[in-house]
C-alpha cells in the first residue's frame, strides 16, 4: 500500500528517505549487532550518534560556540514550567501571548514569579501577530518570552521583537528547522521534535552560556535543572535515544538536500499553492491574518461545521488524513511540514477544488 498523506500538525510525517535507512538500520546499525533501540546510552555506539547528531544541528543553523545544546524529555510543555524555574533569577519576565501554548506557558511562569503580558491578540482570537514595534519590555524582566510559529491558529512572526539585553526566549517547536535561524538573536530556544524534526519525545534546547552560568533563583531537583543536563551532555539519566538517532537521520537529510535555505524556499512554494488557492475560493476561508500567515500550518474554514464535516469525510478517498482543526478551534488545518512533498498540496487543493465546485 501506497503512503497517504498526512497533514498532521505532529506527530507529523518524516522524509522517506530517512524511514527506509532507519528500516535497514533496525536490526543492526553499523555492525553493532543490535538495533539503536537496544543500546545502552553509555556505548562508544550511541556516543557517536549522539555526538554526530548535535554537530549535525550546529552545522545545520550555524549555532555558535556559546550555546550549548541538549536533548531532553518532556515536549514543549516541559519547557512552560522549566523556563521560569531555571531563568526567573529576579522574580519577573515578559511574556508576549500569541495563542494556546503562550497562555499555558504565561499559566505555568505565574507559580514561579511575576508575568507581564506585554502584548496579546487575544482580543481578535490569535488571528495575528502584535506589532513588536509597539512592545514595551520591563528593563528588569529575566527575559522575554514568545512562541515563534502557532500551530493551532497558524500564525507566524515575519520579524523578531528586539529586547535589547534582555534574553529572548522562544518556543520554535512547529518551525524549528523550516527555515534559517539566526541564533544570536535569543537566549534560549527550544522545540519539540515532532513537527520538523523526529518522532515525539525529543526536546532539543539551544541554550547560550551566560544563562547557564548563574545559579537558579531556588534549589531544583537535579532533573529540572538545565545546567545539570548541560554538565552531562544530555546524558544525565537516559535520553530518549531513538528519537535522538531519528532526529540525527533527519538532520543529515537536510543537509544533503541543500540545508535550511533550501527548505524555506521549498516551504515557501508549498505554502503558496495552498494560500493562492485559499485566496480565490469563494467557499473555503483562510483563517489567519494575511500578513502573519504560518508556512506550516495552514488553518481555513467552509461555511459550516456540518461542510467542514463532509470535507473531511471526502478527504478520506483521496487518502488524506489529520486536515481536522484543533479541537479548540475547529475549523480545517492542513499542517505542511518539511517532509510533506508539494505533491501532496498540490493534490489537496485539487480535491479543495472538486468539493467547491460541487457546492456552488
Amino acid at each position: 500500500m501506497s503512503r497517504i498523506y498526512n497533514f498532521s500538525a505532529g506527530p507529523a510525517m518524516l522524509p522517506e528517505e530517512v524511514l527506509k535507512q532507519a528500516a535497514a538500520e533496525m536490526l543492526d546499525y553499523n555492525n553493532s549487532g543490535m538495533s539503536v533501540m537496544e543500546m545502552s546510552h553509555r556505548s562508544k555506539y550511541y556516543q557517536a550518534i549522539i555526538d554526530e547528531a548535535e554537530a549535525d544541528l550546529r552545522k545545520l543553523i550555524g549555532i555558535p560556540e556559546n550555546y550549548k545544546v541538549l536533548f531532553l524529555q518532556g515536549g514543549a510543555t516541559l519547557q512552560f514550567a522549566l523556563i521560569p524555574l531555571n531563568f526567573m533569577f529576579k522574580g519577573k519576565a515578559d511574556y508576549i501571548n500569541t495563542g494556546v501554548w503562550t497562555k499555558k506557558a504565561i499559566k505555568d511562569a505565574k507559580l514561579y514569579g511575576e508575568v507581564n503580558v506585554v502584548a496579546s491578540s487575544e482580543d481578535r482570537n490569535f488571528k495575528y501577530i502584535p506589532d513588536v514595534k509597539k512592545m514595551k519590555f520591563d528593563k528588569d524582566a529575566d527575559y522575554v518570552y514568545m512562541c515563534d510559529n502557532n500551530t493551532i491558529f497558524g500564525s507566524k512572526y515575519k520579524e523578531y521583537p528586539d529586547t535589547g539585553d534582555i534574553p529572548l526566549v522562544c518556543d520554535m517547536s512547529s518551525c524549528f528547522l523550516s527555515e534559517p535561524i539566526d541564533v544570536k538573536k535569543f537566549g534560549v530556544i527550544y522545540a519539540g521534535a515532532q513537527k520538523n524534526v523526529g518522532p515525539a519525545g525529543v526536546t532539543i534546547l539551544i541554550i547560550r552560556d551566560d544563562l547557564l552560568a548563574k545559579p537558579a533563583r531556588t534549589p531544583l531537583p537535579a532533573y529540572f535543572d538545565y545546567r545539570i543536563h548541560a554538565e552531562n551532555g544530555s546524558m544525565y539519566n537516559t535520553p530518549p535515544t531513538y528519537g535522538i538517532y531519528i532526529c540525527g537521520l533527519v538532520f543529515k537529510w537536510l543537509l544533503k538536500n541543500g540545508g535550511l535555505e533550501a527548505r524555506k524556499k521549498a516551504n515557501e512554494e508549498k505554502a503558496k499553492v495552498l494560500y493562492d488557492y485559499l485566496d480565490s475560493s469563494k467557499l473555503f476561508t483562510p483563517y489567519v491574518d494575511k500578513e502573519y500567515r504560518s508556512l506550516m500550518n495552514v488553518t481555513f474554514r467552509t461555511p459550516s461545521d456540518e461542510m467542514d464535516a463532509e470535507f473531511l469525510e471526502g478527504a478520506k478517498k483521496y487518502r488524506f488524513t489529520n486536515l481536522k482543526g484543533h479541537r479548540l478551534t475547529g475549523g480545517l488545518r492542513a499542517s505542511i511540514y518539511n517532509a510533506m512533498p508539494i505533491e501532496g498540496v498540490r493534490a489537496l487543493v485539487a480535491y479543495m477544488k472538486e468539493f467547491e465546485e460541487a457546492h456552488k
